[in-house]
């Protein structure tokens, strides 16, 4: 037998103890029996929907596809969830005699049977126009800042063979392409809980989980897959956001990057929201980016200060009410040259939202492409929560100063008495 078909015994144990054929829960494995053009598999965080898109590959590597398009959030989210480094990921399910070749630099997965796979990011929808294929796995299809251009885009591409398909996983979100892709006549609808995995996840995990969001709008989008609509008590809409939603920026007269900063002694997994966002000679305001990080103070720093770069701000705005000077203290550890404005929260976060969300209701704030965690916050926050919207609140920040004086008459938050 040629070398290169020997299977070692450690695959041999393998077959028996993880067969993805047997171990898979119903619904995990695609049908075959049945026409489909999109398996749409949303999940809970931790579902195992990772795992499936995995083993989907290989499957129709071994049937003799080869021209496969990966696609994921970002690059990172390709090369460590898709790829290389995850537990669930294709080099990781992979037998060792059909392991792929993996070429970061190129961004390519060579197969021994000569299949390809070319990766690509929902941040960059251009680089799916030009080739061609007749397999595709997106993962974590409603967080992609382009959704609906990444899908366009993959379409015209999945044109080789007699049968191209293509395999979604995702936690679902409300947005447009999302819903089409549902009422699609050629899509396979699947959907799991997180809890359906829980041989496969810590228990600790599942009862913080359960804990903290079992029963919220937040656990059955995060933990039991499902889409939900608008809060109606919320201050934004999703119809809004996409009424105004746009592609790209006008030239902007004014750049800032606002924080929402957490301290290292809460300890509590808090983010720290921080928003770039600008606005035009008439008035109305561009959301660019949403760089929130979880870590310590440096952390976000890091992050606010290389933002702050990265768009050619004008300042950083930064609620001082979490640390005080402390806050400009810790930015300007990172470059002492960044200007700081600090603003003191004294009123109530629905005082500093809704003028905020009037001047998205009135047309006048779009969102430069897709902001998922950001657009949840605005679409779930009430304003008697007792949550913190970490970037709701760094939005409402960024806001405030770019169009401030036509919201509040002149007046800023940081100069209203305290209550």
């Amino acid at each position: 037998m040629p070398e290169k078909f020997l299977i070692s015994d450690g695959d041999i144990l393998r077959e028996y103890t993880s067969r993805w054929s047997i171990i898979a829960r119903p619904g995990q494995i695609p049908p075959e029996d049945v026409p489909w053009f999109a398996y749409f598999m949303r999940s809970g965080r931790g579902g195992g929907k990772t795992r499936s898109g995995s083993e989907w590959i290989l499957k129709r590597v071994r049937q003799g596809y080869k021209h496969i398009a990966l696609i994921g959030e970002t690059a990172a989210d390709v090369r460590d969830t898709m790829v290389e480094l995850g537990e669930s990921s294709i080099m990781k399910v992979a037998r060792s005699h059909e392991r792929p070749t993996y070429e970061p630099s190129k961004r390519r997965l060579t197969f021994p049977n000569g299949a390809v796979a070319t990766t690509f990011t929902g941040e960059e929808s251009d680089q799916i126009r030009g080739p061609q294929f007749d397999t595709a796995w997106i993962d974590e299809l409603a967080k992609f800042q382009y959704p609906q251009a990444v899908w366009d885009n993959l379409e015209f591409a999945l044109r080789l063979g007699t049968n191209p398909q293509v395999f979604i996983t995702t936690t679902p979100r409300p947005i447009p392409i999302i819903k089409k892709l549902l009422k699609d006549k050629t899509t396979i609808d699947v959907r799991f809980a997180t809890s359906d995995n829980a041989a496969n996840l810590s228990p600790q995990f599942l009862e913080r989980m359960r804990d903290r969001y079992a029963g919220t709008r937040l656990g059955r989008q995060e933990l039991d897959g499902e889409v939900l609509e608008d809060n109606p008590d919320a201050l934004w809409t999703r119809a809004n956001l996409e009424k105004n939603r746009v592609s790209t920026a006008p030239e902007l007269t004014k750049i800032v990057v606002a924080v929402d900063p957490t301290t290292a002694e809460e300890g509590d997994g808090d983010a720290a929201g921080i928003i770039v966002a600008g606005i035009d000679s008439n008035q109305h305001g561009y959301v660019l980016k949403d760089c929130t990080v979880q870590g310590s103070p440096l952390d976000w720093a890091k992050a606010a200060v290389a933002a702050y770069h990265r768009y050619s701000a004008n300042l950083i705005v930064a609620e001082k009410n979490q640390g005080g000077e402390m806050v400009r203290l810790t930015l300007q550890q990172v470059d002492k040259n960044v200007p700081v404005k600090l603003v003191h929260a004294s009123r109530g976060k629905i005082v500093r939202a809704q003028p905020v969300s009037c001047k998205y209701e009135q047309d006048k704030v779009h969102h430069v492409g897709v902001f998922p965690e950001l657009e949840d916050q605005l679409c779930e926050w009430l304003p008697k929560g007792k949550t913190s919207p970490d970037r709701l609140d760094a939005l409402v920040w960024a806001m405030t100063d770019l169009i401030g004086e036509s919201i509040f008459g002149g007046y800023q938050f940081q100069d209203f008495p305290d209550d």
